[in-house]
């Protein structure tokens, strides 16, 4: 159902949630866009200065009230965890995307859980998230920033605790990580904290880019053999990694994905791909690069004749925090992909642009 959020999924919005008598009973809420809490609770402080509740987010329903410190939470935006991770918070449930790992806390997160119980994994397999087991774990806050969850979806969760949606000036799956984690940690009284870890991978970024200066201005685009090729255009947070790095979007881009995260492209439209580097998300990069360089369209452009060409697989550590793109992830993979980034803008096609070892 995600696998293109990965490398190969139409952007269809999530199927729609039936309000279930027994959630009704379950906890707070309206379907006006805010979270209301149940009865009457006096604001508390978190253990950050200046840190007072209640505290209301915007997004895109209306606005949610959060009425006190959060001790329980459950991530239904796909990698939401990592941001509540990052700022102390262990959620007691999360939803399930990428690799399978208990908990559905990737081995850059691992750290921040710490000796503590793993979450409970929640799945949407197309249907929405699960209403039932969402209510069972109890939940005082829904986080669901990274996700699709429609309206009426939204609507039904409130009635079991504040959710906090996705930002209403980004698409579906569009939230950038900066502001998700910012938001996340505003929610869980920790916004001073997130806004620390957020500068700390930004120095990150910066630090690649002050070490590789090719990658300023240079043009790089994300890309997957999904019913063709599918690109990924500017508000897809993947992209946002090249961007961030100094690399700029081929001209045409934003046009052909319009609105979406991303689009498949016609064969007239391979020139997008001739990029200063294409980064290709596969399942196994050296039988789809001999795939892909079966075309003679792709294969003739200068990205190919020159080794320009950056792939990454999609399943295993790096392939699945390539994905996450979260403040845990992003670390780790910048640690494998400047590396490969740097060997396909060298100005030397005999570079090797290896695989990373780990």
């Amino acid at each position: 159902m995600f696998r293109i959020l990965r490398g190969a999924r139409t952007a269809a919005a999530l199927a729609s949630v039936l309000f279930l008598g027994t959630v009704a009973a379950c906890g707070s809420g309206s379907g006006d866009g805010s979270a209301e809490p149940s009865g009457s609770a006096a604001p508390a402080t978190s253990g950050q200065a200046g840190a007072a509740y209640p505290v209301t987010i915007e997004h895109k329903y209306g606005s949610t009230t959060i009425p006190a410190q959060p001790k329980r939470v459950v991530t239904v935006g796909l990698t939401d965890q990592d941001a509540a991770l990052a700022v102390g918070t262990v959620p007691v449930g999360t939803t399930e995307w990428l690799g399978g790992y208990p908990g559905a806390v990737g081995p850059w997160a691992k750290d921040k859980l710490g000796t503590a119980t793993a979450p409970t994994v929640l799945k949407d397999t197309g249907t929405g998230p699960q209403v039932e087991k969402i209510a069972a774990l109890a939940p005082d806050l829904i986080l669901a920033l990274y996700s699709g969850v429609t309206k009426e979806q939204y609507e039904t969760l409130s009635k079991i605790a504040p959710v906090v949606a996705q930002p209403k000036d980004f698409p579906d799956y569009g939230v950038p990580w900066e502001r998700q984690t910012e938001i996340i940690g505003k929610a869980l009284g920790k916004e001073a904290e997130a806004k620390a870890l957020v500068r700390d991978v930004e120095g990150r970024f910066a630090q690649a880019q002050s070490q590789h200066p090719d990658f300023a201005g240079a043009t790089g685009v994300v890309a997957t053999p999904y019913e063709g090729i599918f690109v990924y255009g500017p508000q897809d947070n993947r992209a946002r990694i090249l961007s961030s790095l100094g690399f700029t979007s081929p001209e045409g881009l934003d046009k052909a994905v319009g609105a979406e995260f991303g689009a498949n492209i016609s064969k007239e439209r391979t020139d997008l791909l001739d990029a200063k580097a294409v980064v290709w998300i596969v399942a196994d990069p050296a039988a789809d690069a001999a795939k892909l360089h079966q075309d003679k369209l792709y294969a003739d452009l200068d990205v190919v004749a020159q080794g320009r060409e950056v792939f990454v697989k999609e399943t295993g550590d790096y392939g699945n925090a390539f994905s996450f793109v979260s403040v845990l992830s992003l670390p780790y993979t910048l640690d494998r992909l400047v590396p490969q980034l740097a060997a396909a803008v060298d100005g030397d096609p005999a570079t090797e642009v290896a695989q990373p070892q780990s």
